[in-house]
């Protein structure tokens, strides 16, 4: 039985590496953001606004313990989702754990051209989309941190990348 569950930073290839790693395993893959949004018929930034992100990670918690039960799948979680309750403790009991580890000005490079579909990046200048990358990944590093392995996930630009990403990390996890 596989479970894998990706972690990181948003715009460390989570949702990249994830599809072509689970394509490769032949296995389903499964965003826990896509899969709330599913779930509740909305998305995952109107569950933030009606119910506050209080009530939206305990949400999240509870879809995480859920597709934690599922077998043989590779699980990407959403950026924040290791940094709250028991949410990175119940990833190492249920499987194995990446960490998707990528600096933060090729971060900043894969964002800045998404910031409309993140919310919480719209409106900041190129200065400041820099610096609350650098000040929230230094505060979730240490949840991050305390997944099993560590990847590099600098190098998922290109089809040839991806496909070289998906072998070390199959060699890393011995699967």
């Amino acid at each position: 039985m596989i479970r894998i569950f990706l972690t990181g930073y948003m715009g460390a290839g989570k949702t990249t590496l994830g599809k072509a790693f689970a394509r490769e395993l032949n296995i389903p893959f499964i965003d826990l953001d896509w899969y709330i949004e599913e779930r509740f018929h909305k998305s995952i930034r109107e569950l933030f606004m009606e119910r506050g992100e209080d009530s939206f990670r305990e949400l999240e918690r509870n879809m995480l313990h859920e597709v934690a039960e599922f077998e043989n799948v590779v699980i990407s979680t959403g950026g924040g989702t290791p940094c709250f309750f028991d949410n990175m403790k119940r990833m190492n009991e249920y499987g194995y754990t990446v960490f998707l580890d990528v600096h933060p000005d090729v971060l900043f490079r894969r964002l800045r051209i998404a910031t409309q579909q993140r919310p919480v990046l719209q409106g900041k200048t190129d200065e400041e989309l820099h610096a609350f990358i650098v000040e929230t990944l230094a505060k979730r590093a240490p949840f991050y941190e305390q997944a099993r392995y560590h990847f590099d996930g600098s190098h998922l630009e290109s089809h040839q990348q991806i496909t070289e990403s998906v072998q070390q990390l199959r060699n890393l996890l011995k699967l």
